[in-house]
C-alpha cells in the first residue's frame, strides 16, 4: 500500500496496515505526508523565519531566539481602517509557483498543504488579541465583517490551488489556537455565534474540492473538539496531550476523528526522559488510537525550541511504530 493510501485509511478508518507518520527526521521511519508550507509565504516578505510585514499589513518581530515570532503592529487596530483595508489577493499567482517543485519531490506520499491563520488568528493578528476578544461582546457587526473577509480569502485561496493542482494534493493543514493551559479562550455562545458555521463554510469547502481538513491547535481545547467534529474536521493536530488529560480525552473522542499527534511538547519531549516517552506512546496507542485507524504520527519538527536532543523524538517514533 502507498504512503498516501495509508494515510487515507487512517484518517478514514478503513484499517491502514500500520500507523502512517509525518516525521521527515529519520531513515529507517516511515515517512508518509508531503507537506508544502510555500503557500504562506508572503510577498511582502514575512515567512516563519523571516519578520517584518506579512501581506495582510501585520508586522512580525522575533526575539534574539530564533522563533516563528509574534504581530506587534495590527492594520486594524484602529476600527477607522476598516472601510479603506482591503485583504491580499487569494488568487495571486505569487503564492502558488513553489508549490509545483515540492510536488515532484512527493512521490508516493499524502500531500498536504498548510494555510495558516485559519479565522481566530488572523482575526486577532488584524485587531491585536486584546481587543479581538473585546470585539466579540462589542463590535459584533465588524467582527462578522472581518471573519467573513478572512474566510472568503481562504475559500478563495483553496480554489485556486485546486484550479493549479487538482488531485496532486490531498489535504490542507489550518490553524487556529483556542485555548490557554486552562480552557478555551472564549465560552460555546462566542464559539457558536461567531465560528461554527464559518467553518462548517471552510471545511466544506475543502471537502467539495476533494481534500481532507487537517486543524491544529494548541490550549486545552476538550470543550470545543466536538464541535470542530460536528463543523467537519477530519484530523485534528493536537501537541499538548497532558494539557487535555491524555487518557480520558482519548477515550472521549477516540473513533470520532483522526487524531495527528505527537508525545507532549511542553511536558514529556523536553523532559527528554526515553522510559516517560515511550510509556506516553504507549498510552496514545491504547486510548487515542482504535484497529480500524485514527491515528497519525506526528513530528514538531523544531528540537531546537523544544530544547531537545536529537535522540529524544528516535525514541518517540521507534515506540509508535512497534506493533
Amino acid at each position: 500500500m502507498k504512503s498516501r493510501d495509508i494515510v487515507r485509511a487512517a484518517i478514514a478508518f478503513d484499517r491502514p496496515p500500520r500507523l502512517p507518520f509525518w516525521q521527515h527526521e529519520y531513515a529507517h521511519i516511515p515517512d508518509d505526508v508531503c507537506d508544502v508550507w510555500e503557500m504562506d509565504r508572503a510577498q511582502a516578505g514575512w515567512f516563519f523565519d523571516t519578520p517584518g510585514l506579512d501581506d495582510w499589513g501585520c508586522l512580525w518581530a522575533q526575539t534574539e531566539v530564533t522563533n516563528m515570532g509574534q504581530v506587534v503592529r495590527h492594520p486594524l487596530a484602529d476600527w477607522s481602517s476598516l472601510p479603506s483595508y482591503h485583504p491580499p489577493n487569494p488568487t495571486n499567482s505569487w503564492y502558488f509557483e513553489r508549490i509545483e517543485p515540492v510536488l515532484r519531490q512527493a512521490k508516493d506520499r499524502y500531500v498536504v498543504v498548510t494555510s495558516h491563520f485559519a479565522l481566530l488568528e488572523r482575526f486577532h493578528m488584524l485587531r491585536g488579541f486584546a481587543a479581538a476578544m473585546e470585539d466579540f461582546y462589542l463590535e459584533p457587526q465588524n467582527t462578522a465583517r472581518v471573519l467573513d473577509m478572512v474566510l472568503e480569502f481562504h475559500v478563495r485561496r483553496f480554489e485556486e490551488l485546486h484550479r493549479r493542482f487538482g488531485n496532486a494534493v490531498h489535504g490542507v493543514f489550518l490553524t487556529d489556537d483556542w485555548g490557554t493551559q486552562e480552557r478555551t479562550f472564549v465560552g460555546p455562545k462566542v464559539f457558536d455565534a461567531f465560528f461554527a458555521e464559518r467553518y462548517r463554510r471552510l471545511f466544506g469547502a475543502v471537502h467539495r474540492l476533494g481534500w481532507h481538513v487537517f486543524l491544529h491547535s494548541c490550549g486545552r481545547i476538550n470543550a470545543f473538539v466536538p464541535k470542530l467534529i460536528e463543523a467537519g474536521a477530519d484530523v485534528l493536530n493536537m501537541q499538548q496531550p497532558r494539557c487535555y488529560g491524555l487518557v480520558e480525552f482519548g477515550e472521549s473522542f477516540k473513533g470520532k476523528v483522526c487524531f495527528l499527534t505527537t508525545a507532549d511538547i511542553q511536558a514529556t519531549l523536553p523532559r527528554g526522559d526515553e522510559a516517560e516517552i515511550r510509556e506516553e506512546v504507549r498510552l496514545f496507542k491504547k486510548h487515542w488510537a482504535t484497529p480500524e485507524g485514527g491515528l497519525i504520527v506526528f513530528n514538531y519538527g523544531d528540537p531546537a525550541a523544544l530544547a531537545i536532543g536529537s535522540g529524544v523524538s528516535r525514541a518517540m517514533f521507534e515506540e509508535f511504530l512497534r506493533s
